[in-house]
């Protein structure tokens, strides 16, 4: 028998058939899972009492405020969940325990070693690639299941691995970006970017891309340290070369391509003191869609409206599941929150029914069963479908801008939309 989970209602419209679900994919005789004879296990013991998962995830730093959206998320999540437990009598609820990784790889590892001592065998975070990569090897050692939101990082895409993301890589990304530049008649492009792993990735992947589309590109460009706050060299040194480029194609045709996280607010600021820099458009990518930190700043969110600044994001599918979450955000916090917030809320829903599929808190189990269970549910993020290396197979994209609402705000609206089965752009300017 073929257990189906979700397929159109969400994982959360109707609790109740979830638990009944679950109680169908633990006694099925066929399908994805196939359960063994009824038989005591008595190193096996039943789901009981607290499950600890943990939540190492940036509450400060330069994703501090994509963090702060993903806490509520799962807060929400949990407090759903925990519900429908106490209610069916399950004996047993999740605790989050959440950690600052400050969106340092360094601090993250030591906050994951921290959360292994209290017992959490599934950890949700993960913001960076960079925060991935530090963790990998003791994840992978001690059979620690790490599933991250957001890390984007091709080379991270590994089968069998214990790592799991709820975003694609930026194979898709890059591409999809370079596609927009093209359909804004983009001929030319500088890049400044982070120097990570998730930085260098993207950079290539765009460039590869532009060129194959007749696109050409700043070969050297402007890689900068990813722990760098203060920017007057690379912006000086940026200033020059898009007077360059400017000189040779002319303004409409130049754009400054940024690979960052919320440290594009302090850059918008010093470039707004180089009239040259405003004069071209600028490009994001999904370190910088949707910032609390740029539409709060008002030199950065004008300088961001003068420049245009199209900021690209993977495309969630529009759900009541994902107006619920959305809406949950905004009531609490005051803003529109990022698509990693709705992934989070997802990814705990499936990791809880894999701990319930496989009748254990394992991080092993829980690894087996993650692929067929996300394929098979449909989220706040829409379906939730991974590859066999653990990456979301989606490949849309949304572009997203930032406005002027009156005198004194800024907000981010949607602007454009990228097809992948088309390999086509739509602007709603």
């Amino acid at each position: 028998m073929v257990i189906v989970l979700s397929q159109k209602r969400g994982i959360s419209t109707t609790i109740a058939g979830v638990a009944i679900v679950v109680a169908l994919i633990i006694g099925a005789t066929g399908g994805y899972f196939l359960a063994p004879p009824k038989t005591e296990d008595a190193t096996t013991p039943a789901l009981s009492g607290e499950i600890p998962i943990g939540v190492p995830i940036p509450l400060t730093g330069s994703l501090g405020t994509y963090g702060e959206n993903g806490k509520v998320a799962l807060e929400l999540a949990v407090s759903e969940i925990n519900t429908l437990l106490n209610t069916t009598g399950a004996g047993y609820w999740l605790r989050l325990y959440f950690e600052d990784t400050e969106t340092k790889p360094d601090i993250c590892l030591q906050k994951v070693q921290s959360l292994a001592a209290k017992g959490c065998k599934v950890m949700i975070g993960f913001y960076s690639s960079a925060e991935v990569r530090n963790c990998k090897t003791y994840a992978d050692t001690n059979k620690i299941l790490l599933i991250s939101p957001s890390s984007t990082a091709p080379d991270l895409a590994i089968a069998g691995d214990y790592i799991f993301r709820f975003c694609p890589a930026d194979d898709k990304q890059g591409p999809a970006i370079a596609k927009a530049l093209i359909s804004m008649g983009i001929e030319y492009i500088i890049p400044i970017w982070r120097g990570d792993t998730y930085g260098d990735g993207l950079v290539n992947a765009t460039q590869v891309r532009f060129a194959a589309l007749g696109g050409s590109y700043d070969a050297a460009g402007i890689r900068y340290d990813q722990n760098a706050r203060e920017f007057s060299t690379e912006i000086a040194l940026l200033a020059q070369k898009v007077q360059q480029a400017v000189d040779t194609y002319g303004a409409d045709k130049v754009a400054v391509y940024t690979i960052t996280f919320e440290e594009i607010v302090a850059m918008m600021v010093k470039a707004n003191e180089y009239p040259i820099l405003s004069s071209v458009t600028w490009f994001g990518c999904d370190g910088s869609a949707l910032s609390a930190q740029l539409s709060a700043d008002p030199v950065a969110a004008a300088f961001a409206v003068q420049t245009i600044f199209p900021a690209s994001y993977f495309a969630p599918a529009e759900s009541a599941n994902l107006i619920k979450v959305r809406e949950y955000i905004q009531t609490r916090l005051g803003r529109t929150p990022d698509p990693y917030a709705y992934n989070l809320y997802d990814t705990l829903w499936i990791v809880w029914k894999c701990i319930g599929a496989a009748g254990k808190y394992d991080g092993e189990a829980v690894k087996t069963l993650m692929i067929p269970m996300a394929g098979n549910t449909f989220g706040a993020s829409g379906w939730c479908q991974l590859s066999l290396a653990g990456d979301r197979t989606i490949a849309d994209y949304e572009f997203w801008g930032v406005y002027q609402v009156n005198a004194t705000a800024f907000d981010w609206k949607k602007v454009g939309f990228y097809s992948a089965p088309s390999d086509s752009v739509t602007w709603t300017w």
